[in-house]
């Protein structure tokens, strides 16, 4: 894991290749020089890197579906992007592989209001469609920290979350209907409107991280905006009291439209470089939570949630309910990513979930991780649902730091495992995670994802390498994987 990859010294002849694209496509539509081709190299996970052969940029469901039939026919590896900015290696390309590009399928298709949808291409970033039906007094729910360029697509192929997931639910809670390009290019129509009998092969396609085929159209559902926001920062003076006092709301069948919880390494981090002016930076941990609804069920629950704040020994709760006062508070742990590239070169997201009630437990055992293999690391959580995202501070740039914070990654995940969570809160698999799904699921699990994978791309050139452990690119955790199921020892054969 965690190789960076030289450009490929290629066998095939590609010329060929690119005459089909280029009359299919347009050649402004086709990039193969190989300066043009660094810009596409990595998507948001930086130390995974690999040039692929070819990049193809589609306007129209048409376009992509002659450029994944090309591929079909002369066998060649396709890896579908949107706008880079996922964190598990999932857009990475292969070697020898066609990459094609969504950004320019960037149009919003339909707004219907009425019945509290939109339609829109896979290229569109995931705040514009909220900011397109604002107007009327509708949003669209889910919300990553990277919302602000993201696209829908990505959202799609992750099943991506954000802030408010914990009462609204994540990317698969919100889409109606897919237009779909499969891996021989035949193009077709899922799902589309509510209580459709048979397969929820709408379900099924959300979350399948672009090895099943490439979305072009996607159908999303609206939400009416709420009639009051109020949105609560809480400090405390101990990490578990945060963690108790999550656990305590939801008990009290609160549930908050979002709550997150930074500790003090993220709070400090966050104010040196936002300077919201409203993290305590002597606080060892805050909880950033949102209420919304009608008016009078908002100010109870508020009433509601500070006391129980206060009776965990939060020293302040402090309450802002006007548009930019909630915005300010919001807007450090939406920077916090990036407010870590001020403390180090470099830095490792992990994306595991847990059970609430071990919140403290589990980060009393990261903090011990870290010390242990010599790595700070800093806490930054979707608390209400115990999506943690641990940001581990490394240099790359000095041999063995990046498959040393790789390994500490990976025994953060395996504990989310062991205490009941999961490796996966919205980021993904890709190349990243994969060799620690045989963590989670047993061998036949494992099969059984592997039948449903071959159904949709049996010759395996959708997005191959992701996802699933092979013995190719995981070792022994890969060959223990698939062990009882040689049959599929050689599918990510590209």
């Amino acid at each position: 894991m965690g190789a960076t990859l030289n450009p490929p010294i290629s066998r095939r002849n590609w010329r060929p290749i690119v005459r089909q694209l280029t009359k299919a496509l347009g050649k402004d539509s086709v990039i193969q020089r190989q300066e043009e081709l660094l810009v596409y190299e990595c998507d948001g996970l930086t130390s995974y890197r690999q040039r692929p052969a070819i990049v193809v940029l589609p306007c129209t469901t048409a376009e992509v579906a002659a450029a994944v039939e090309i591929c079909d026919r002369n066998q060649i590896p396709f890896v579908a992007r949107g706008a880079g900015t996922g964190l598990s290696g999932g857009a990475l390309p292969i070697e020898d592989c066609v990459l094609i590009v969504t950004a320019r399928m960037n149009r919003i298709l339909q707004v219907d209001l009425v019945n509290q949808r939109v339609t829109v291409q896979p290229g569109v970033i995931n705040n514009w469609v909220t900011q397109a039906v604002s107007g009327a007094g509708f949003y669209y729910a889910p919300d990553p920290s990277s919302q602000s360029v993201c696209s829908v697509g990505g959202n799609v192929a992750e099943n991506s979350g954000g802030v408010h997931c914990l009462k609204y639910g994540v990317t698969t809670n919100h889409v109606l209907g897919l237009k779909l390009v499969l891996p021989d290019g035949q193009i077709v129509e899922v799902g589309g409107g509510p209580e459709r009998p048979g397969y929820d092969l709408t379900g099924l396609f959300v979350g399948s991280e672009g090895t099943l085929g490439i979305a072009t159209e996607i159908t999303l559902n609206l939400l009416k905006a709420p009639e009051a926001i109020h949105v609560l920062l809480a400090d405390f003076t101990s990490v578990e009291a945060a963690g108790a006092t999550v656990s305590d709301i939801i008990s009290a069948g609160i549930i908050p439209a979002g709550m997150e919880m930074m500790d003090n390494f993220s709070i400090n981090a966050v104010e040196d470089v936002v300077q919201t002016d409203c993290y305590p930076r002597d606080a060892e941990a805050i909880l950033l939570i949102e209420v919304d609804g009608l008016g009078p069920e908002v100010a109870a629950s508020c009433d509601r949630i500070t006391a129980l704040c206060q009776q965990n020994g939060a020293r302040h709760v402090t309450t802002a309910t006007q548009p930019e006062d909630r915005l300010r508070l919001w807007k450090g742990r939406k920077a916090a990513f990036a407010a870590m590239g001020k403390l180090s070169p470099d830095y490792y997201v992990q994306d595991g979930v847990i059970p609430r009630t071990q919140l403290p437990h589990v980060l009393k055992q990261i903090a011990a991780l870290g010390e242990h293999h010599g790595y700070r690391v800093a806490n930054v959580f979707h608390a209400g649902d115990g999506n943690l995202h641990p940001l581990i501070l490394y240099n790359n740039a000095i041999p063995g730091q990046l498959e040393a914070v790789e390994a500490l990654g990976g025994d953060i995940l395996k504990l989310c495992v062991q205490v009941g969570g999961s490796i996966s809160g919205e980021h993904g698999i890709g190349a990243d995670k994969r060799c620690y799904m045989s963590a989670m699921f047993s061998a036949a699990d494992l099969e059984t994802m592997q039948w449903v994978r071959q159904a949709f791309n049996p010759q395996g050139l959708a997005n191959p390498t992701k996802l699933f452990p092979t013995p190719r690119t995981c070792g022994e955790a890969g060959r223990a994987a698939v062990a009882a199921t040689p049959e599929f020892a050689e599918i990510d054969r590209f």
